[in-house]
This record gives C-alpha cells, structure tokens and sequence, in this order.
C-alpha cells in the first residue's frame, strides 16, 4: 500500500462533505488502493457509511474506482 497525499483542489471538494465521506479519504491518502469492505474495516464505520462516503466522494472526482484484478466482482478505490 502506498502514501498519497491530498492535493489542495481534492481537499476542497470534500471540504463540504460529511464527516463519514472526509474520513474515507483520509483512510484513502494513507492507505491507497482499498475496497470498500477494507475501507469499512479500516474506518470502523459501517457498509452502508462506508458506501454513501464513497458515493459522495465520486460525486466530487475525489476518488476513482477500478475493478479488483483479484476478484471482478469488487471494486479498489483511490484518491485521485
């Protein structure tokens, strides 16, 4: 897993996101490359936290989605 850090047009898109969405990508600069699965074990929030965060966080461009080499039926997300 590698760092990234936040750009400053990243920071402020998700500056007037909920808390649950502000810590997904924090979770995201740290970590990249998580599913949402890893991402709701990582923040400790729930699925369905986990999956309005990463839905309001695509909403903005902050992060991207790809498909799971490993397995098709998951998806990895990154900041962008």
């Amino acid at each position: 897993m590698s760092t990234r850090h936040m750009d400053e047009a990243t920071a402020e898109a998700i500056e007037d996101l909920p808390p649950s969405a502000k810590l997904v990508a924090k979770v995201l600069e740290h970590n990249d490359g998580l599913t949402q699965r890893e991402l709701a074990e990582e923040t400790l929030l729930p699925d369905r936290t986990v999956r309005y965060a990463l839905t309001r966080l695509e909403e903005q461009d902050a992060v991207t989605a790809r498909f799971s080499f490993t397995d098709a039926r998951k998806r990895v997300y990154s900041l962008n």
